[in-house]
């Protein structure tokens, strides 16, 4: 019988964003698909029907990243889900969280990740390059 390798999961960046921010996520999308990356962003990429909560479970574990965009719209205190997707990425302790600021500061970040190192949108293109490193490595690794 021939033997069947079975084909690595892509390498996933889960995008999290507010609903208002959704022209900024579309361009980080555009930019990390560049990477080789498949990104993950809860608008684009969750059919009607679907079960929000659920989905967006699923893809966080799938994923190797979080991308959390913090603009004023989602460090607003009643923008709940990118708190809890931030919280579920720092819970899960293997997927790299790397914080985008854009229009904000260290201070609006939520308190379970101000330890990682959050970049300014402007900074945007050289974690692109990184991204790409880390794509490459892992698509290397059997």
């Amino acid at each position: 019988m021939p033997n069947i390798k079975k084909a690595k999961k892509p390498y996933q960046v889960f995008i999290s964003h507010a609903t208002a921010d959704k022209w900024i996520a579309t361009i980080f999308c555009e930019k990390i698909e560049a990477t080789g990356a498949k990104a993950f962003r809860d608008d684009r990429d969750i059919d009607g029907g679907e079960d929000i909560p659920d989905r967006i479970r699923t893809e966080m574990k799938r994923s190797n990243e979080l991308v959390l965009l913090l603009t004023p719209h989602s460090a607003r205190a009643d923008s709940d889900w990118v708190r809890i997707e931030a919280g579920a990425a720092w819970g899960w302790k293997k997927i790299q969280i790397t914080a985008v600021m854009c229009h904000s500061n260290v201070d609006q970040l939520p308190g379970i990740i101000k330890s990682k190192k959050a970049i300014n949108i402007n900074e945007f293109p050289e974690f692109c390059i990184q991204l790409a490193s880390r794509v490459k490595q892992y698509h290397k690794k059997k």
